[in-house]
């Protein structure tokens, strides 16, 4: 039997404080574990286990932090202060923190067992975090002694009914190296990528011992809340039977629905490919308002012009905002400088799950490629997302801002974003004296269209091939 965090009754778990990050633990750390937090100074590690401190306080056992060779105690503890899980009526009673550093630099790692030992018998704490693990190694005078000791503890706290966390500012050759990591039952990887003027954040699941867990990288960044985690995005599970829409989704583009046999499949997924000035975001302001006309609920995603930006460029084709924001219009504006990959592909997939949204437009994702850190990265979470449209039942358009090779292909970003996509329709600028567009539908999946080359029309009225 399951709980409603997915975890199983016969094998408990408690929860991080963190219902995302549970998520990618399939349902939270094992209860009455030893698991270990790693990375680098400055990625987390603190943050992630006192939000799971204080989450967890209560029920008349103490949780106890022991700090080490770290953070003087009253940094700490100041520090700690500024999250909004911080609750000081558990202080004293609940929560304990300890400094053991002092003890540690006098006695030696040797002193560590007896103090645990100690706090479990007076204490009988419920959860022990120990910050920083890594920093007693320092202090070994060898290698047999720190095993031993290591040994020793594993032991003590597997006969004990607590649960553990040893954070510290471990390397990948530190997983070989310390014996620690052999006695765990998890191991969380907390690691930052400088990206030009911001860094980006991520955690990672290494081991979580007779347990699923969701693999990859997931992003997540530092707020007054504590962590807050994107987990990563992977495909939906195809059903065995599946029926796909037979109804067509009109562009509300003049002319261009007679080009696709009366619009685009309900359900598919268009790239709309073209230069910069070529009625991209046009023809997808005119997609958006279709939707709200059809009472289809539409969610317009964009990085290039802010809310008011955006406003008046609809209100120029005529559009009533308020009556179309009443009518199931929502915008989802991101500024390209904050652009980070995964919040807004999460961000997306959680606005669409819960199946009220029927139309989709992501303007553009050219800018997702260009704030990617890693572009194949970025890829495999835009298929996922086309496929949870797909199965949700989602018509989405997407512009790429750029332009048909000499030999009238596409580009290889194009050609990447083509695969996923049911349709692909590009927009060309030509003409000496005069602009001139055209478009021309290069792909439609199960459907037939007009291969011929048309004009499009730009003018206040908005777009129109003719």
């Amino acid at each position: 039997m399951t709980t409603p965090n997915g975890s199983n009754e016969l094998f408990p778990r408690i929860s991080t404080g963190n219902t995302q990050a549970d998520i990618v633990l399939g349902g939270g750390l094992p209860a009455h574990s030893i698991n270990i937090v790693m990375g680098q100074p400055g990625t987390g590690k603190t943050v992630f286990a006192e939000q799971l401190l204080f989450h967890n306080a209560g029920d008349g056992r103490p949780a106890v932090y022991v700090s080490t060779l770290s953070e003087p105690m009253s940094k700490m503890v100041s520090y700690v202060q500024r999250f909004s899980y911080f609750d000081e009526t558990k202080l004293g009673s609940q929560i304990m923190y300890e400094d053991i550093g002092p003890m540690l630099a006098h006695d030696g790692p040797s002193a560590l067992v007896p103090w645990v030992t100690e706090l479990i018998k007076n204490s009988s704490p419920k959860l022990i975090i120990i910050d920083s693990f890594r920093a007693i190694h320092d202090l070994g005078t060898s290698v047999p002694d720190t095993r031993r000791m290591v040994s020793d503890l594993a032991g003590l706290f597997s006969a004990y009914d607590a649960t553990v966390l040893l954070l510290g500012e471990y390397n990948a050759e530190d997983i070989q190296r310390y014996p620690e990591f052999a006695v765990s039952d998890s191991i969380i990887q907390l690691a930052r990528q400088p990206l030009g003027t911001r860094d980006e954040r991520y955690l990672r699941v290494l081991k979580l011992r007779g347990s699923s867990y969701r693999e990859g990288q997931h992003a997540f960044r530092i707020t007054d809340e504590g962590i807050q985690l994107f987990p990563r995005l992977v495909s939906p599970r195809m059903a065995e039977t599946y029926t796909p829409q037979s109804t067509r989704a009109a562009t509300g583009v003049p002319g261009l629905d007679d080009m696709l046999e009366g619009g685009v499949w309900a359900g598919s997924t268009t790239l709309l490919v073209g230069p910069t000035g070529s009625g991209k975001t046009t023809v997808a302001m005119h997609f958006a308002l279709e939707g709200v006309a059809r009472k289809e609920p539409t969610l317009y995603v964009n990085f290039q012009e802010n809310p008011a930006q955006l406003a008046r460029a609809f209100s120029n084709l005529g559009a009533d905002l308020k009556a179309a924001r009443a009518g199931g219009l929502e915008f989802m504006y991101v500024s390209p400088v904050e652009l980070q990959i995964d919040s807004i592909v999460v961000g997306i997939f959680n606005r669409i799950k819960d199946g009220t949204i029927r139309r989709l437009v992501v303007d553009a994702v050219g800018d997702l490629i260009t704030a990617a850190s890693d572009t194949q990265r970025l890829h495999d979470y835009l298929y996922s997302l086309v496929q949870h449209f797909a199965v949700s039942g989602v018509t989405s358009l997407l512009t790429f801002e750029s332009g048909i090779s000499s030999s009238g292909g596409l580009e290889y970003h194009e050609q990447r974003f083509s695969y996923m996509s049911d349709n692909v329709l590009a927009i060309s600028l030509g003409g000496d004296e005069r602009t001139r567009r055209t478009i021309r539908v290069i792909k439609t999946r199960n459907s037939g269209h007009d291969p011929v080359v048309r004009q499009l029309d730009i003018s206040a009225a908005g777009a129109r091939v003719s």
